[in-house]
């Protein structure tokens, strides 16, 4: 049964388990760079048992998609992003994870399959070959779960929805995202979110919005991918304990990104 906190013990909840997070300000600041192609020597996969881990999916970046820091889009806040989300859910849910690290796999790498519940940034960047499409859409058709997130809106230019659109109809021809509303099973796997206007906007001009892919294209059926649109959730995971986002919005932050895991084991 999912948690009925009010306000002052959700935060509290949240703001407990955030004080455990031993990522510095001078850390989170810290910059990796990648090659978007290969496995950097500086990026350590965790070595597979059983537990859960976060599992980041990189891809080859389309033009563009360097504006930040020089690093390519599927980077976007690595790695603090995921290990403070890890740190989080470890310490407000009785999950046998890997709170201390993280995987990058490509789409078609096959131990995707190891991993229930994927990740990807900024996908309006991201370009993806046959066999790509071939490996994503089995690993979604046997219940693998994919989060997207971190959508550049049509204010700020390029890598926005449409080309992430476009490959996922290569991946599901008949692949048809649709709006969600705080009903959807997903917002209540955890915690409590019965609505929106909780959601912190990033940066983006306008409110965020979530989309969901279902199996079949059929609301009754599993959910087998998010898109928060319009917004970088992330984003709030990567800075919670730099103090540069406002910790009320970082907690509802947490909240999605715990639902989310939750929902896709058990789903």
């Amino acid at each position: 049964m999912p948690f009925e906190l009010n306000d002052v013990h959700r935060r509290m909840a949240l703001l407990s388990a955030a004080a455990i997070l031993c990522v510095s300000a001078v850390a989170a600041a810290q910059v990796r760079f990648f090659d978007d192609t290969s496995q950097s020597p500086g990026v350590r996969n965790l070595r597979y048992d059983g537990r859960f881990a976060f599992a980041r999916l990189k891809y080859r970046v389309g033009l563009g998609g360097y504006y930040y820091r020089g690093l390519p889009a599927w980077a976007h806040g690595y790695p603090g992003a995921e290990e403070n989300l890890m740190k989080i859910l470890t310490n407000v849910s009785f999950l046998s994870s890997h709170p201390e690290g993280s995987s990058i796999l490509a789409l078609d790498d096959p131990q995707l399959g190891r991993y229930p519940v994927s990740y990807m940034s900024e996908a309006g960047f991201w370009t993806m070959t046959d066999r790509e499409a071939a490996a994503l859409r089995a690993y979604l058709l046997k219940g693998g779960f994919v989060i997207f997130d971190d959508f550049r809106s049509d204010y700020r230019g390029g890598g926005g929805w449409t080309n992430f659109e476009a490959n996922m109809q290569r991946v599901i021809p008949t692949a048809r995202f649709v709006d969600l509303d705080p009903s959807h099973p997903i917002f209540h796997a955890f915690f409590e979110i019965n609505s929106f206007d909780i959601i912190p906007q990033a940066y983006d001009r306008g409110k965020p919005d979530i989309r969901g892919l279902f199996e079949d294209n059929d609301p009754r059926k599993r959910l087998m991918a998010i898109a928060n649109h319009n917004t970088d959730i992330s984003e709030y995971w990567e800075f919670s304990d730099t103090g540069f986002k406002p910790v009320d919005e970082s907690n509802e932050a947490y909240e999605l990104g715990v639902n989310y895991v939750m929902y896709g084991l058990t789903h």
